[in-house]
Formats: structure tokens, C-alpha cells, sequence
């Protein structure tokens, strides 16, 4: 698919045995304790909370779809994550700063997967190189969908390989990139355009590893919008 190597990321179309997965998910999720949730009350994080088999399946669905010649399958598929994002998304949690809050409101908690925040000023890391990103909505509520920026996977990927050149990439996690990451995503705000891409039961989302992405704010209705994710994990060789 030409679209997905230039843009970014692919809504791929319905099919029937992505809508039997999401309907297996959605019965499995129903047994899992949402009470801890972030942002005062209106996102469950539910990382490795569904308990789909180690071959994606759950109960007897098998995890099939679209997405073949797309992606290269992980051997071991882990155990999906579980995003809900409920009615008033965000609120802003105690101990948030109205920076970090007004940051997810208006731009969507715009981020890249696998840079995570370490000590107390929060400096990023890229400790969790994922190949892809997969997500299988659980529901067709449409409010509060995911967000992306359209070809941002381009100006990402020449940043750190800039950042990493010369690095042997056993050492890339112990490099500091926040103000590398920072002012990519910048780039990236002002020249690549803002795109929704709500989604419905049997349809999926299919994100390039490096492409900027978040959640928008709840907008309309009462009932909860579950997304399944899967994001396995390879070298950082291969993640750059």
C-alpha cells in the first residue's frame, strides 16, 4: 500500500474476521477492572490487559485481517493493550501541571511510542523500539478519536538518525534525546497536517512506528471508546 509508506499510517477497511476478534475483545474486556484510571477519570491506560493468547487469538477467534504484506507479524503477539477513553477526555489529574494539561487538550497529547520519560525532569529515552503500531477499535463510538500527523514518520526518522549516527545501537537507549524528540515534533506541527481518523468495529488503524499520533478530546456522547493496541517490540537496529 503506497499511501502507508508515504503517510504514515492506513485505516484499513472493514473485514469480518477483524470484527469477530473486536467482538471476542470486547467480551474479554468486560471482566477487566477499569477503576484505576488516569486524567480524572476519562482514560483507563489498561497496558497488557487483554488476554489474547501468545498467536493474537482470544478464547477460539484468531487474530486475522487486512494488514498482511504491511507489516512483518511478530513471532510471539503480546498481550494487547486496552485503551478506553471515556465521556470528558481530558480532565487534568492532580499534580498535573496546566502546561502538561493544555498540552493534551489542544494538541492531542501528541507523542512517539517507545520514548519514555526517566527521573524527575522527565528526560526522554527510547527504551521500547516498537516494529508497528495495530489498532482494532472494540466499539464504533467515534468522539475522542485517534489522531495523527500525516508523513511526520519521515521528519522522525531523519532526526534520530541524525541523533544516532555514529552511536553503536546497543547505546541508543542511554542517550538523552528530549530535545532532539522536542523539536522534531515541532517540525512536525508546523509542516505535516493534523488528520482524525475515527474508525468502527471490523475496521483497523495501522501506524508506521515512527509517526506522531494521539487522542483527540471527547466531543459528543456517553459511551466509552475501547480500542485494542498492539505494539511488539525489535531492535532498535531495526526501529530506526
Amino acid at each position: 500500500m503506497v499511501g502507508f509508506a508515504t503517510e504514515g499510517f492506513a485505516l484499513l477497511p472493514w473485514d469480518a474476521r477483524v470484527a469477530r476478534w473486536a467482538e471476542a475483545a470486547k467480551n474479554a474486556a468486560q471482566t477487566i477492572d477499569m477503576t484505576e484510571r488516569r486524567h480524572g477519570g476519562t482514560w483507563f491506560v489498561g497496558v497488557d490487559a487483554l488476554p489474547n493468547a501468545a498467536d493474537g487469538s482470544i478464547g477460539d477467534v484468531p487474530l486475522k485481517g487486512p494488514w498482511g504484506g504491511l507489516i512483518d507479524p511478530p513471532a510471539t503477539w503480546h498481550a494487547a493493550q486496552l485503551s478506553v477513553v471515556f465521556p470528558g477526555y481530558p480532565q487534568q489529574d492532580t499534580g498535573e501541571s496546566d502546561a502538561a494539561h493544555r498540552f493534551r487538550a489542544t494538541r492531542d497529547a501528541a507523542h512517539l511510542d517507545g520514548l519514555l520519560p526517566e527521573g524527575p525532569e522527565k528526560r526522554r529515552h527510547l527504551r521500547e523500539p516498537h516494529g508497528f503500531i495495530l489498532g482494532l477499535p472494540l466499539s464504533d463510538v467515534a468522539s475522542s478519536p485517534l489522531v495523527v500527523w500525516r508523513g511526520s514518520h519521515h521528519i522522525i526518522q531523519t532526526a534520530f538518525t541524525q541523533a544516532f549516527a555514529g552511536v553503536d545501537a546497543s547505546e541508543w537507549g542511554d542517550l538523552e534525546v528530549t530535545d532532539v524528540y522536542q523539536a522534531a515534533r515541532r517540525d512536525v506541527f508546523e509542516n505535516c497536517e493534523r488528520v482524525e481518523l475515527p474508525a468502527r468495529v471490523g475496521e483497523a488503524t495501522l501506524l508506521h512506528r515512527h509517526l506522531i499520533h494521539g487522542v483527540a478530546p471527547w466531543s459528543d456522547g456517553d459511551a466509552p471508546r475501547p480500542i485494542a493496541y498492539f505494539r511488539p517490540l525489535i531492535s532498535p537496529e531495526r526501529w530506526l
